[in-house]
This record gives C-alpha cells, sequence and structure tokens, in this order.
C-alpha cells in the first residue's frame, strides 16, 4: 500500500519538480525590469538598457541566482565599454568578478577584479579591486586576509554595510583554512549581525555557513541555537516559503544531532505552514523527510497516513500555490526579454547597415567632390600656365612696324653717308634690344628699369624724327624706383602709337607727355600728345596698317586681361581724344598691391 501512494505521489508531482519556487516580489521586479527594458530598446537608448541589465543582474544577486546575474553583467558591460563610459564599466566589471566568485569561477573572477583594478576609475575602486585580486591569487593565508581586512576597513569608511559583512565572511573561511575556528565563529557572528540589518539573503547565506560550522565540529547545540535565532528574524517569520525552509534546515540537524523525535515536530509543523501557505515544493521536501524517518523508526502507518493526507490535499494545494503561476510568468517575461534583446539587435543591425550605407555615399561624395576639386585645380593650373605662356609670348613679341623702321632708319643714315648717326641709333637701338630680351621672362621688372627702357625708345624714336616732337618724363618723387614692380613694355605700344600715327603727321613740331604718379594704391600713368588725334589718323591709314596696328593693340589689351586674371591687379587703361582733335590721352592704371 505504502509503495502504491508513493508512485501516485510521484507521478503527480513529476511536473512540478523542476520548479523553483517564487515569491510575487520577484515577479513584480522582473516585469518592471522587463517594462523599463522595452522603453530603453524603443528609445534606442544603450544607456538605459545597460542601467537595467545592471538592476535584474543585482535583483538575480540578491535572490542566489548567480548565474543568471553574471548574464546580465556580461551584457551590461558590453554596452558599456560600446559607450566608453569607464565609471559603469569598472562597477560592472567588479559586479561580474562577484557573481563569478560566488559560482566558483575563481579564473575569469580573478580576471575581472583584476581589469576593474586597472580601469583606475578613483583610487578606492582600485584599491579594492587589487585587494581582491590578491584575497583570490596570493598563495599565503595572512596576504590574503590582510587583503581583506583593507577592503573592510574601506566599506566601514564609506558605510558599505553589506562590504562589510562580506568581508568577514571571506576572513572566516581565511580563519578555517588555518584551523581557527573560534575567530571563524566570531567573524561569522559579526557578519550575521551587519547583515540581518538590510541584507537579508546575504544574512540566510551567512547563518547557513555558520551552522554548517557548528555542524562540522559536532557542537549541535550551537548549529541549533543559530538555526532559532534565525527563525525569529522578521524577514524570515514574514516569508512563509523560507520559514518552512529554516525550519527543515533545523530538522535536518536534529537528524544530524540523533533527535529523530524533535525532527519529526518540526517536519510536522514545516508541512502544515507548506500547506496552509501553498508551497507545493516546499510541502513534498517536508514528506519526503518524514517518510524516511518513519521508515528507519519502522513506522509504516504514520508514512502512509502522510501520503494519503498529501494527495488529499494536493488539488486545493495546487491551487492556492502561486509559485506555479508566478513561474509562468516568469517564463513569459523572459521569452519577452529575449524578444526584445533580439529586436535591440536587429534594430543595431539596421542602423548598422544604415551607417555603412552613409558612410559609403559621403565617402563616394567625397571622393568625388575631391576628384572634381583635383580635375578644377589640374585645369586651373593649365589655364593659368596657359596664360604665361600666352603673356610671355605676348610680352616677348616686338612690334614688327618699330623693328622694321629702326632697321630703315639704320639704312637712310648709311645712305646718306652720315656714318656717325647710324652708329649710335645702332648703340641705342641695340640696347633697347638688349634690354627687352633680359626682361622678357618676368612678367613684372623693377620701375627703374622700365623707365630705362622707356628713356631709350623715345631717345630712338626722337633721333629718327627729330623735326617732329619733343617729349617729357615726369616721375613722381614718392614713388620707389628699386622696390615697384611693374609689367614690362607695356606702356611702349602708346608711345609709339602717339609718335607714329598722331605727331609725326603734324605739319609743326608736336610734344608727347610721359608722366607717372601715385594715386592711393595705384600708379597712375598718363601718355599725352597733340597730334592728330585718333579720328584723323585712321583716315590716313592704308588696309594694310590698320590690320596691322589693330593686331598690335589687341595684343597689348590682351597683356592687360592675363595680368588682371593671373595676379589681380586690377589694371585700367583708357584711350581717348582730347577736345578739339587736339591729340590723344591715355590713361593707365595699376593696383600697387
Amino acid at each position: 500500500m505504502k509503495l502504491v501512494f508513493k508512485i501516485l505521489f510521484i507521478s503527480m508531482l513529476a511536473v512540478g519538480n523542476f520548479l523553483s519556487a517564487q515569491d510575487s516580489t520577484k515577479v513584480s521586479q522582473v516585469l518592471k525590469s522587463a517594462e523599463k527594458l522595452k522603453k530603453a530598446v524603443d528609445k534606442n537608448d544603450d544607456k538605459a538598457i545597460a542601467d537595467t541589465y545592471v538592476g535584474m543582474a543585482g535583483d538575480y544577486y540578491n535572490q542566489g541566482n548567480y548565474a543568471k546575474s553574471e548574464e546580465y553583467l556580461t551584457k551590461a558591460k558590453a554596452l558599456f565599454q560600446k559607450l566608453n563610459d569607464k565609471k559603469n564599466l569598472e562597477s560592472v566589471t567588479r559586479k561580474l568578478a562577484q557573481s563569478q566568485e560566488k559560482q566558483n569561477k575563481i579564473t575569469p573572477a580573478l580576471s575581472n577584479y583584476s581589469m576593474a583594478a586597472q580601469m583606475n576609475y578613483s583610487e578606492k575602486s582600485k584599491t579594492v579591486n587589487s585587494n581582491d585580486v590578491a584575497r583570490l591569487s596570493s598563495p599565503k593565508p595572512e596576504l590574503r586576509a590582510e587583503a581583506i581586512q583593507d577592503n573592510i576597513n574601506i566599506s566601514k569608511k564609506e558605510n558599505e554595510q553589506a562590504s562589510v559583512a562580506e568581508g568577514y565572511s571571506q576572513l572566516a573561511e581565511i580563519n578555517l583554512q588555518q584551523k581557527d575556528i573560534n575567530k571563524a565563529e566570531e567573524n561569522l557572528n559579526n557578519a550575521y549581525k551587519i547583515s540581518k540589518k538590510g541584507a537579508p539573503q546575504q544574512a540566510l547565506a551567512i547563518n547557513q555557513k555558520l551552522t554548517d560550522l557548528y555542524v562540522e565540529n559536532k557542537n549541535f547545540d550551537k548549529a541549533i541555537e543559530a538555526k532559532k535565532k534565525v527563525l525569529k528574524e522578521d524577514f524570515v517569520k514574514e516569508n512563509s516559503q523560507e520559514k518552512v525552509n529554516q525550519i527543515q534546515e533545523l530538522a535536518d540537524i536534529y537528524i544530524k544531532k540523533n533527535d529523530p523525535k524533535e525532527a519529526v515536530d518540526l517536519l510536522k509543523n514545516a508541512y502544515g505552514i507548506a500547506l496552509d501557505k501553498g508551497h507545493t515544493l516546499e510541502a513534498q521536501k517536508s514528506v519526503k523527510r518524514l517518510d524516511s524517518l518513519y521508515a528507519i523508526s519502522g513506522n509504516t502507518n504514520a508514512s502512509v497516513q502522510l501520503y494519503r493526507d498529501f494527495l488529499e490535499k494536493l488539488p486545493n494545494l495546487v491551487l492556492k500555490d502561486r509559485s506555479l503561476v508566478d513561474n509562468k510568468i516568469l517564463e513569459d517575461t523572459e521569452q519577452r526579454i529575449s524578444q526584445l534583446e533580439k529586436e535591440k539587435e536587429l534594430k543595431d543591425e539596421l542602423i548598422r547597415k544604415k551607417n555603412v550605407f552613409n558612410y559609403g555615399l559621403i565617402g563616394a561624395l567625397i571622393l568625388l567632390t575631391g576628384l572634381v576639386v583635383f580635375i578644377f585645380r589640374t585645369l586651373k593650373k593649365v589655364q593659368t600656365k596657359n596664360k604665361k605662356i600666352a603673356l610671355q609670348s605676348l610680352r616677348r613679341e616686338m612690334n614688327p612696324h618699330f623693328i622694321f623702321n629702326s632697321l630703315n632708319s639704320v639704312n637712310h643714315f648709311i645712305a646718306t653717308s652720315n656714318e656717325l648717326e647710324a652708329n649710335q641709333y645702332l648703340t641705342k637701338f641695340s640696347k633697347l634690344m638688349r634690354g627687352v630680351m633680359e626682361n622678357s621672362t618676368d612678367d613684372f621688372i623693377p620701375f627703374q628699369q622700365e623707365l630705362d627702357l622707356l628713356q631709350n625708345y623715345l631717345a630712338l624714336e626722337k633721333t629718327r624724327f627729330t623735326d617732329k616732337f619733343d617729349y617729357e618724363i615726369e616721375v613722381d618723387e614718392s614713388l620707389n624706383m628699386h622696390s615697384l614692380q611693374v609689367p614690362g613694355m607695356l606702356v611702349q605700344p602708346f608711345l609709339e602709337n602717339a609718335i607714329w600715327h598722331g605727331l609725326r603727321y603734324r605739319t609743326e613740331k608736336g610734344f608727347l607727355k610721359l608722366s607717372f604718379e601715385k594715386n592711393n594704391q595705384y600708379l597712375k600713368i598718363i601718355i599725352e600728345d597733340n597730334g592728330i588725334g585718333i579720328e584723323e589718323s585712321k583716315k590716313q591709314k592704308t588696309q594694310h596698317q590698320k590690320t596691322r596696328e589693330g593686331r598690335g593693340m589687341k595684343n597689348t589689351l590682351e597683356r592687360i586681361k592675363l595680368l588682371n586674371d593671373l595676379y589681380k591687379k586690377d589694371i585700367t587703361c583708357s584711350v581717348k581724344d582730347k577736345e578739339n582733335n587736339s591729340g590723344v590721352l591715355v590713361t593707365i592704371q595699376i593696383n600697387l598691391i
């Protein structure tokens, strides 16, 4: 009969064996965390997501679920690394090390403590994490104890009670390694007193260490006393599920003490509370332990009656058991959180692809812009080079008319046996030609050199047309003759026009005046003659002369345009008849800046 009841009992509870008891507070915490995570994912706020993971990890750590705590801390750490948030990264790395240490994963825990210390966010953090590295890696118990004590002192100063309690618990472990039972007991009692004020889960763990210490040393009375003490704590009395667990632990101590009667009474009490509050798994544990005790004592009837009672009350018990509902809620919430994480990964991937596309587009635009700029600059350089070549070509082009007439004048002097005049003319002509050729490679020459060339040129023309004109050159004294740079032979074509097309057609001797003056930031050049004027000169020219002169003036104007384009000199030129056809006035202005 007993075997039948056992089979029925096991079958009905098989579905519940995988469940872990949960209370509504834990479910509420997970639901709140899931809601926070959803909002953070919707906003794509990595900082808020990481903070939510840290909060969830803290809840799981306090519940003793260190594997889950490690899982969420690992995710938070990755996000803080992405955000380069050094403060939170140091904190979460330390918490990750603590979760790993609780699972006895010493190597990764040591690595994370060391990493947190190296972050060096603050002197306090560096010291605390370095002490934990020493605690886990030092071969000597004395060095480990020294590191723990240092952390206790720091935690006391910062009023971090949970850390102080953890430090005393760690010291107790060192004491046990050194076989100092009394000191271990003292440190565990200190840890319990501190932790029970604000960290119930930590207090329960420390109490269990203390009772285990007493049991291992056969000091059952102290173990019972310690367990009864924890049963009087509010955080146990107010939590029926934990109360049942602690009563069962106390019963186990009586069994080890070889006091089955007291153990049976305690387990019956635990069983009654579990039935009343709807804790199916805790009731099952009590039944199993009671059955074992009845089997030892040979009380088969009591065992059968116990199973019958449990089976009768099981349907109502399951209906009252919140853990079954809570477990379903937790399972659904975990799936929801997993789905949110997948959504976040998908969003990140979409953002990454969008950024890659945008960066690629920007890169292509930059490359295209660079190529356009390069082509533009290359074309600009080519244009500038072409302009300089054109300017050089125009600059080197002497007026064929002037050269032809100069050679004719030499021929005339030789033909009239005037060798002295011919020699003087040739000397001046060769000097002028040499000056022109020497400056043919430069766009600008010193003002003094330009003035010398123009004086030489006018002297030649004066020799040729002695009875046709006189000339005068005036130079503003404020002009710096050597540092001032001007375009070479720019004025000469206008002087030649004044002589050849204006003054030489006069019946009486004419006058040519060339003046240079400074007008603010400009050099003002004035060429004034009293020849026959522009209109009258056009009437007397042949078609061949018109073509040749037009080309000469066109070249000069092109030179001015090229100089303005290349050097921004703002050169202007004005040619007009004076009143009553009494000559021509040419005004040239050159920006000196």
